[in-house]
């Protein structure tokens, strides 16, 4: 602390026109002593006077460098958090006070209590190592340190291939048991957690197992330790991997403190005991006291012949923890001196006041500081107020003269920018015999992209199988934990890397089947239109009206717009095409069916009428065939424009119809109102058929029912077979089904019932005539 302030004090860049002075309290490891030399020190005096400065002169107290026990430190941080008044320890680790709730103005420097399984953790992370084992030592080193270590692995997604504990000393089955697990797992990487004490007999066990390839970490305790002068145990340990602290030194801090003794510093009480127990002296101002053979303290005696033992000026683990301390004062208080007004960093840009700042001014400062000690190491605090982690990496590297030595290859700063807090010379490593460079350390080989990873039951979450991504997903990463969905009009491609857009389907009339379909139509139309002018040209022969002109007009027109229905099934759906196209189909096909259904009746009708005493004589006209169509057909209607007012029916993209496909279809908003179409027409076709199969043996000269019956054979047939193919069909092609299923029951109707007519009165026109069809009329009476 001495030597700190010195420093400081000569430092003209530093705290220029000022002197830094000094207070040290012995609290002798009690926190009793710890809180009475706080409050004196607070207090200025003897008296210890809560919140009152009792000092004759005025002194500017700046901070509490202290103490040492973790519970002193929290004993009087305590009292100095309640006005903020800044506290440095440089030894207590106790993970508590870096709760800034209950200790606000506390801070340390040393390093935080869990830095350095985070370290092993990046270092782990820096090979992409992710399956590792842990061999730790059965004491409060190995437990909390492997339990910390594997907390750390799972918050950044790495797994324990392994962990096993060695007793102290090890037994043959707790050896034999790590063993075992070394060699069953795929792990190249093992991280240990002991002392020497435990890790002999281990590496011992290792080298006569023959395990080779073996990536040890070792972890501070142990590097260097014991274990690397056993010259049998080099080959095992060649590539070795460790981390280890910072090796920081202060110079000049050796020869200050041989420069030390009582006539440079009198007021020290301590001094003049020291130097009577470490040179075996008594001081001549006791003589009296003391007989003749008493060797007398001259205060000149050399430092530097005491042994190591009793006067160590080479082990600067805790004296760097207090020069930091003292130092990151001095910066703060330097950094306060600086402040311009207008851009300081409390209210308003204003600054403190340097002869009369507030204790938490100069804590804003300390609590900030950031800045090299003279050893080039970083001193400066995180959010906890803590010194983060600073190692050095080291390699145990066997030459081939056959000689061991430790080589640093990095370092680790924990204050390095996230991705570079770890810097290694890749080149200087050697990783043992096996390998030329690092070696994989996995469970699993990684997924390439279009695959993911599927965990395994009952195993740790760095094993699993690579699944492929479905058609509508990909990944585009290596080990992917799931694949990503593709959006609505888009699928994955073959690799399942990328997204490609989906082909837009509809039954269009440029390609194959539309255009086919649309030709069929065209013909199947334009034959309708021809036979309804061969009737009309022929509207006056026997045959045109024995079978009632008027409704086989009717029936041709039904007809054509059964065919021509079909175009509103063919291109792109729309909003007006969707809305209407079924409506119109079975509308057409009722009047259709309800034409024939008429034509069977007036068949009927007439030759029951021509028997004596008939009582269809009366039917006999043209009312009863018009209100069968009106009636079939109006039905029909109120059901189709229910349908069209309460389920309206609009275009839709259907992305799961086809695979890769997104088919433009109308989207049916009611099945119920479909089928009950389908019902009403089915009903009207049966009845029609049974009809028409009953008055099938009427007279042949005016009797078309068997045409009638064997027409609505083959409508019923088609509808029925098309209820089936229409519900395991999809996409376009469900539309194709149905055109088929309209077209091939109206030209089946068209066939049946007009083909024979038209046979008659183009290419036989002898039987065109009323001599020829009575004459068939009265053999078919006769028979």
């Amino acid at each position: 602390m001495l030597f700190a302030i010195n420093e400081i004090n000569a430092n003209p860049l530093q705290m220029a026109n000022l002197t830094l002075g000094y207070e040290i309290y012995d609290s002798c490891y009690s926190d009793a002593a710890a809180v009475d030399g706080v409050m004196g020190y607070l207090s200025g005096g003897q008296s210890k006077v809560p919140n009152y400065r009792c000092a004759p002169t005025p002194r500017k107290l700046s901070a509490v460098v202290g103490d040492s026990p973790s519970s002193g430190s929290v004993a009087i941080a305590r009292i100095l958090g309640l006005t903020k008044f800044p506290q440095i320890s440089y030894a207590s680790a106790l993970p508590t006070l870096a709760d800034k709730i209950q200790f606000p103005s506390f801070v340390r420097t040393v390093g935080t209590v869990d830095s350095q399984p985070a370290a092993v953790v990046q270092m782990i992370k820096h090979y992409n190592w992710s399956w590792v084992g842990i061999v730790s030592s059965n004491n409060d080193y190995g437990n909390q340190g492997s339990q910390k270590f594997q907390t750390e692995m799972a918050k950044s997604g790495l797994c324990v291939a392994f962990a096993k504990t060695l007793p102290t000393p090890p037994t043959k089955e707790s050896l034999d048991s790590a063993i075992t697990a070394i060699l069953k797992t795929k792990t190249n990487v093992v991280v240990l957690y002991a002392y020497a004490t435990e890790l002999i007999p281990f590496f011992q066990a290792v080298t006569a197992s023959k395990i080779v390839g073996k990536i040890w970490i070792a972890v501070g305790s142990w590097v260097p330790s014991a274990v690397f002068t056993q010259k049998e145990l080099w080959a095992t340990l060649n590539g070795t991997i460790g981390l280890a602290k910072y090796s920081s030194n202060i110079p000049g801090f050796g020869d200050f403190l041989y420069t030390i003794n009582p006539a440079k510093y009198p007021n020290d009480i301590f001094i003049r005991e020291f130097w009577e127990q470490a040179f075996g002296c008594k001081w001549r101002e006791n003589s009296s006291i003391y007989g003749v053979n008493t060797t007398f303290c001259s205060g000149t005696e050399d430092l530097r012949k005491l042994d190591s033992s009793v006067y160590d000026t080479t082990n600067f683990r805790l004296s760097v923890s207090v020069y930091n301390a003292v130092h990151a004062v001095g910066h703060a208080l330097h950094d306060m001196m600086s402040c311009k007004s207008g851009k300081g960093p409390f209210f308003n840009g204003s600054c403190a006041n340097f002869r009369d700042f507030q204790p938490w001014q100069l804590f804003y400062y300390i609590k900030n500081v950031q800045f090299l000690n003279s050893n080039g190491e970083r001193v400066a605090f995180d959010e906890k107020g803590e010194l983060k982690g600073l190692y050095d990496v080291l390699n145990w590297q066997m030459s081939h003269d056959l000689k061991g030595g430790l080589v640093k290859v990095g370092i680790f700063d924990d204050w390095g920018p996230t991705g570079q807090k770890l810097v290694v010379d890749e080149k200087a490593i050697i990783w043992g015999e096996k390998y030329t460079q690092a070696p994989s350390s996995v469970c699993c080989d990684s997924c390439l992209p279009g695959f993911w990873k599927a965990p395994r039951n009952g195993e740790p979450f760095c094993c699993y199988d690579c699944i492929p991504c479905s058609d509508e997903e990909i990944s585009n990463q290596t080990d992917a934990a799931e694949c990503l969905p593709c959006p609505e009009d888009q699928w994955s491609n073959e690799n399942r890397v990328k997204c490609i857009p989906k082909v837009i389907e509809f039954l269009s009339y440029e390609e194959p089947l539309g255009l086919a379909l649309c030709s069929i139509t065209t013909i199947c139309s334009i034959l309708t239109l021809s036979v309804f002018g061969i009737f009309f040209h022929f509207r006056d022969t026997p045959l045109v009206k024995a079978n009632n002109r008027s409704l086989s007009y009717l029936l041709l027109v039904a007809l054509l717009f059964c065919f021509l229905c079909s175009f509103l099934f063919i291109g792109r759906p729309t909003t007006i095409t969707c809305l209407i196209r079924q409506a119109i189909f079975g509308i057409t096909f009722s009047l259709c069916v309800s034409c024939i259904f008429a034509k069977t009746i007036t068949v009927v009708i007439a030759f029951s009428a021509t028997k004596p005493n008939s009582s269809l004589r009366k039917w006999v006209g043209s009312s009863i065939p018009n209100s069968m169509i009106v009636a079939g057909s109006s039905i029909q209607t109120v059901i189709c424009a229910s349908w069209v007012i309460q389920c309206p029916t609009s275009p839709n993209l259907n992305t799961k119809a086809t695979k890769g496909v997104i088919t433009v279809e109308c989207k049916d908003s009611s099945l119920t109102f479909f089928y009950i179409m389908l019902g009403f027409l089915g009903f009207l076709a049966i009845l029609t058929l049974v009809i028409a199969f009953l008055a099938r043996n009427l007279p042949d000269g005016f009797n078309e029912t068997k045409f009638i019956t064997f027409s609505m054979l083959v409508f019923t047939s088609v509808w029925i077979s098309f209820i089936p193919a229409y519900v395991s069909t999809k996409g376009k092609y469900m539309v194709a089904v149905e055109i088929f299923a309209i077209l091939s029951s109206s030209l089946g109707l068209f066939c049946c019932i007009f083909a024979p007519k038209c046979h008659i009165i183009i290419l036989r026109p002898h039987m065109n005539t009323r001599e020829f069809l009575v004459s068939k009329n009265q053999i078919g009476r006769q028979t």
